[in-house]
């Protein structure tokens, strides 16, 4: 499927191997190789370091290198070294599990897009040793979580850095963790190289991955270094965040990479900024302890600072903004840092916490929300920074998120040629409205999906029912008790999906508020419906946790009180491969979150990119991919923000008013599909959602919004390629 410029089928696979002094890697040439680190090292520091403290990156959903090998049919090699890089490419694992949603799946998108775009870029991100967290999902205990054992070195495209002073020995950085006497303890971390390699296979982006599970850390150390996100404690989550943020520095120097910008993806890295002022200080104070500089001192540095710095800040929820106990911090961090924080993250509202976010949003000479209405709450939750926040609406990687099956459709038709290369050549399928051929082969590709999605379905309602008497697991679905040969889910049946972080603010049970309502609309109608569930709750987050039991405990009731029209199915251990199935192969996509929580959601951008129309809250993107009904359906509250609509409190989420609205909405959905003469104005919303939705949703256009926030210097063509991919779209109108 993969249209890359190494096309010769005599291609010497010798001449994908390329060394440094740091290692030996495969999937790109040497010349091209150098070149990329030349970029990155050159004195000038036109280049950007991007900072997540999670990236998605499963090689299970994009793997050009392997699809390139797989279509010169060079799938094995006698040469030993050849073997082993084709052997981990093939057979190895496929999962990166560094992860825990909508964020690092944006991260790894973003720098999917820097890399077809040949944007000189690096990211810097924590390697946890056991992932996010496996999801077993009982039908009587709900989420239940296991850690995670994965193997990164014998993870296709992932490389163990070498020290080059002892090339036996891995690269390892230190960093400094003091304590409240500011007695200095050093971490270390040895350092892993993800190759994100572009479709072309003519670009990649490196992404620097900080292993900090080395048996001579202290315990404190490991143990924060296992597992993301890990709550157990503030003083764990602070430590998580302080070795990325100042492991950003000491990394990148290690590697001789200069980039003058540093792109902080949400605040969780922005102690670097400390360490940024900590070294103005030196510099303009001429003190060699930056301790003794005075405030007015500090805030000139960190005005400077700011200029080095580009953030983006992703959800208006309080819990999403870290906030840390001063005393907590007191326990790792010197007092200089401590005095730079007295003055940059002082809340308000909790005087004795030292908030993160704050800092982040003051030390930037750029905040970018991710929608334009989160634009809008974010100046209103920072009113005295407004005027530098603006807006750049995120997007999903185009080649990542469409499916074969639709890029097949693309592949036929001449008015989307280049598609791959620019995702704005779907304005071009305006004119392919009502060409018959083109609706044609997009509902066989739809239908296509659908099949592969159901077959994974049934399948695994099989194998948790053939599970019960050899686990203990209940399974999750009650539809397990009734499928056999004779009796499994259709695919042709109307199927809504619902897939992301399962947090109460997202109210995933919203449309279950009344089920005698919802039934009572499909039996009257003998409309049959699957509705689709899949999604994790942090393992701390017991609210979102009974958010998935009580989908769990709907299911019997629906399918009875339907009369067994209507299926809830849940699909445990989401990840990007189950949602790849899921946004191709539903027919609609549901968001219901209280307005205005949701700053962006990607997933149904997905969902658009092949097509599939959303039926959500006026909510983040939805608010501009809606187009007066041309792509989908809207229901539930709008209207301006007030602060009240920022409240989470459970007395506060809507439930009644929003799922009235659901209700009213669902049988016009239903009518389209099911109608035949309506039927075609269901399939018009999917082509508009290519023609309207496609050239605007996507990283290539977001990546070059961020390149007016970036101030890099390129090849004029290159500049005139990304002017266009922004000329697409004004996020900031």
């Amino acid at each position: 499927m993969q249209q890359n410029s190494i096309n010769d089928s005599g291609l010497d696979l010798h001449s994908l191997i390329a060394k440094n002094r740091f290692g030996t890697f495969f999937g790109v040439p040497q010349a091209l190789f150098d070149e990329v680190w030349q970029n990155l090292t050159a004195s000038d520091g036109n280049s950007v370091a991007y900072i997540s403290m999670e990236i998605g990156a499963d090689p299970d959903v994009f793997h050009p290198i392997k699809d390139r090998l797989m279509d010169l049919e060079r799938t094995d090699s006698m040469d030993s070294r050849l073997k082993q890089f084709i052997q981990k490419l093939f057979h190895g694992p496929e999962k990166i599990p560094c992860y825990g949603g909508g964020l690092g799946v944006l991260a790894g998108d973003t720098l999917k897009s820097f890399a077809d775009c040949r944007i000189p870029v690096v990211a810097v991100s924590l390697l946890y040793r056991h992932g996010y967290f496996s999801q077993i999902v009982d039908s009587k205990l709900g989420q239940i979580s296991q850690s995670v054992d994965w193997h990164p070195e014998k993870t296709p495209g992932l490389y163990l850095l070498r020290d080059p002073k002892n090339p036996k020995q891995p690269l390892q950085i230190q960093i400094p963790f003091f304590n409240e006497y500011d007695q200095e303890t050093i971490a270390s971390a040895q350092v892993w190289m993800k190759m994100e390699v572009n479709h072309s296979l003519d670009f990649f982006v490196p992404e620097l991955l900080l292993d900090f599970s080395l048996e001579e850390n202290p315990a404190p150390i490991r143990n924060a270094a296992g597992q993301l996100y890990n709550s157990e404690s503030s003083f764990v989550k602070a430590t998580q965040r302080r070795m990325l943020g100042t492991g950003i520095l000491p990394v990148l120097h290690e590697l001789g990479i200069t980039s003058n910008t540093l792109h902080l993806n949400e605040q969780h890295g922005v102690v670097v900024a400390l360490q940024l002022i900590a070294e103005e200080l030196q510099t303009s104070t001429k003190h060699s302890d930056p301790s003794l500089a005075s405030d007015k001192q500090i805030l000139a540095a960190a005005d400077k600072v700011a200029r080095k710095l580009v953030y983006t800040i992703h959800t208006p929820v309080k819990a999403g903004h870290d906030r840390f106990d001063k005393t907590v911090y007191a326990g790792m961090s010197h007092k200089s840092c401590r005095h730079i924080l007295e003055l940059l993250a002082h809340d308000d509202e909790a005087p004795h916490s030292y908030n993160f976010t704050t800092l982040a949003m003051r030390v930037n000479r750029s905040t970018n929300s991710v929608s334009r209405l989160h634009r809008d709450v974010t100046r209103k939750q920072f009113p005295g920074l407004a005027e530098k926040i603006s807006a750049i609406t995120n997007g999903v990687h185009h080649l990542t998120w469409i499916s074969d099956a639709r890029a097949e459709v693309f592949d036929a038709f001449s008015q989307l040629n280049s598609w791959r290369e620019d995702p704005g050549v779907f304005q071009n399928v305006e004119k392919l409205c009502n060409d018959s051929r083109f609706r044609t082969y997009l509902r066989r590709a739809w239908d296509k999906d659908s099949i592969i999605l159901y077959d994974y379905i049934n399948r695994m309602l099989l194998q948790h029912r053939n599970q019960m008497s050899s686990t203990w697991i209940d399974p999750p679905n009650y539809y397990s008790n009734l499928i056999d040969a004779d009796n499994q889910l259709d695919p042709a049946v109307f199927t809504i999906g619902f897939a992301r972080r399962f947090s109460t603010y997202k109210r995933a049970d919203l449309i279950f508020d009344n089920i005698d309502t919802l039934c009572s609309i499909l039996v009257k109608n003998k409309w049959p419906v699957t509705f689709l569930f899949s999604g994790k709750a942090h393992p701390a987050d017991e609210p979102g946790k009974s958010v998935i039991k009580l989908i769990l405990d709907y299911q019997e009731e629906l399918h009875a009180k339907s009369q067994g029209l209507a299926n809830l199915i849940f699909i445990p251990n989401y990840d990007m491969q189950i949602a790849k199935m899921m946004v191709a192969g539903v027919h609609i996509w549901l968001n219901s979150p209280k307005r205005p929580l949701e700053a962006s959601g990607t997933s149904g951008m997905k969902a658009a990119l092949n097509g599939v129309p959303n039926l959500s809250i006026m909510d983040g993107w939805w608010v501009e991919g809606y187009h007066d009904g041309a792509t989908g359906w809207k229901f539930g509250h709008e209207g301006p923000v007030e602060e009240a609509d920022l409240s989470e409190s459970p007395e506060a989420l809507l439930y009644a008013e929003d799922s009235a609205s659901f209700y009213q909405t669902l049988p016009l959905v239903l009518q389209e599909f099911y109608e035949d003469d309506a039927r075609s104005r269901f399939f018009d919303k999917a082509i508009m959602n290519l023609c309207l939705n496609v050239p605007i949703f996507n990283t290539h256009r977001m990546a070059a919004e961020y390149l007016q926030r970036y101030n890099l210097d390129l090849p004029s063509s290159l500049q005139t390629k990304m002017d266009k991919f922004a000329g697409l779209y004004n996020s900031n109108i």
